[in-house]
């Protein structure tokens, strides 16, 4: 089987007949892409285009030494070239020197030279390059109308000066042009607009694709900074509320039971260092995106845990049921909503007592927590980081939050989440 070229290690791999588009075609020839998201932010940024002198050099050239030899093949038949023919040649091509600047202009004058140099009876020849050069830059930049406007003008020009002029105009003796001249003229110059007006929306498709990733980067961005600050808000606040708890112990027993301060100092010291070891766990994931974790996520296994630490700050937890095998991302949710479920029972509320319930059916797992209150902050119905996390948390995986007063005075979050996520299937 051939193997499939990165970006950037070769050449686009072939299509075959039947197969899915390559991936130059989705997104453009390799680097046209870029080269125009670059032409475009200078457009942007500076309000005007760069000088594509290189090219226009080329086209000058070319246009001046294809004339030369149409010259010498058409002697006799038309007019041949002096220097106010080579100055028109030179003129239709300096003129695209401004075609990103001033694109609709730039093919007004070509055209307009173009007709002069075919009224003056010189001959036919690569001097359409600059019209059809012009024309393409006026349809790529969006300016459809007046591409088609020119390009009608030209012809019609061309028809009225081989038709009925030609008797006034140099060479003497010139007979009219047969019409299927005309017609191979129209159908040039329809074929040209037909590709200008493909290479335009190839282009706005590309521009689209190039925001459409662009959007995609920043949500994903915008995703991991939330879930970086829900972790830090998890494991500071329940840490946190523990050391403000002993710590107020330690003091209020200094001297009246040094004992049982030095208890709650070694308390705070076990629950300060934990909490280091997992603001530093998140943070390795910033340094290193993408590296696999180097200690396993949190989960509801580390139940007892929670219910030790909420102990030493004086809250009693009892807990009912069996947590049921989770997804990773689903087992770090529910241990996270239930830390800072007691964690808000620790600040905000006046009990002592928490329940958390834990029960499973239908590919849900339903968490309950519950005290009786009463609440002893005016922000104790939970409208803070804590609550809008646990939400956050729940609707990534497709599950619900219900937190609220209960009707006799105590508070109950309510969680739902699905046992099978996303990245089981």
């Amino acid at each position: 089987m051939q193997k499939q070229r990165g970006p950037g290690t070769g050449l686009p791999q072939r299509w075959r007949p039947g197969g899915p588009p390559p991936r130059w075609w989705r997104h453009g020839p390799p680097g046209w892409s870029r080269r125009a998201a670059e032409r475009d932010e200078n457009l942007e940024s500076a309000g005007r285009a760069r000088w594509p002198w290189p090219s226009t050099l080329l086209f000058t050239a070319f246009v001046l030494i294809g004339s030369g030899f149409a010259g010498h093949a058409q002697a006799g038949e038309r007019v041949a070239l002096d220097p106010l023919g080579r100055v028109l040649l030179f003129v239709s091509g300096a003129l695209l020197l401004w075609r990103w600047r001033r694109p609709v202009a730039v093919l007004w004058g070509t055209v307009a030279t173009v007709l002069v140099y075919f009224a003056a009876g010189y001959p036919y020849g690569p001097v359409l390059l600059t019209v059809a050069v012009a024309c393409f830059t006026v349809v790529v930049s969006g300016r459809r109308y007046a591409a088609w406007a020119a390009m009608g003008t030209l012809w019609a020009g061309h028809l009225l000066l081989v038709h009925v002029l030609y008797r006034w105009l140099p060479p003497s003796g010139d007979e009219a042009a047969p019409w299927t001249e005309e017609i191979v003229v129209a159908t040039w110059a329809v074929a040209l607009l037909a590709v200008s007006e493909l290479a335009r929306v190839r282009r706005e498709q590309w521009a689209r694709e190039r925001a459409e990733r662009a959007r995609a980067e920043r949500r994903r961005a915008d995703e991991e900074r939330l879930r970086i600050a829900r972790e830090l808000h998890d494991v500071l606040a329940h840490s946190i509320s523990v050391i403000n708890v002993q710590a107020g112990v330690g003091l209020a027993l200094l001297d009246s039971d040094p004992e049982q301060a030095r208890t709650a100092l070694t308390t705070i010291k076990a629950k300060s260092k934990e909490a280091l070891g997992e603001v530093r766990q998140v943070l390795d994931t910033l340094r290193a995106p993408g590296a696999a974790p180097r200690t396993p996520a949190p989960g509801l296994d580390r139940l007892p845990e929670l219910v030790e630490q909420a102990a030493s700050a004086g809250l009693t937890v009892t807990v009912e049921g069996e947590p049921p095998r989770l997804s990773p991302g689903a087992d770090l949710a529910a241990f996270r909503i239930v830390q800072e479920a007691l964690t808000n029972v620790v600040r905000h509320s006046g009990s002592r007592e928490a329940r958390v319930h834990i029960e499973h059916g239908d590919g849900r797992l339903r968490l309950t927590v519950d005290d009786d209150g009463p609440a002893t902050g005016a922000d104790a119905g939970g409208t803070g980081n804590g609550l809008a996390g646990m939400r956050e948390r729940a609707a990534a995986l497709g599950g619900t939050i219900e937190a609220g007063t209960r009707p006799d005075g105590g508070f109950r979050v309510l969680a739902v989440l699905p046992i099978a996520t996303e990245e089981d299937r």
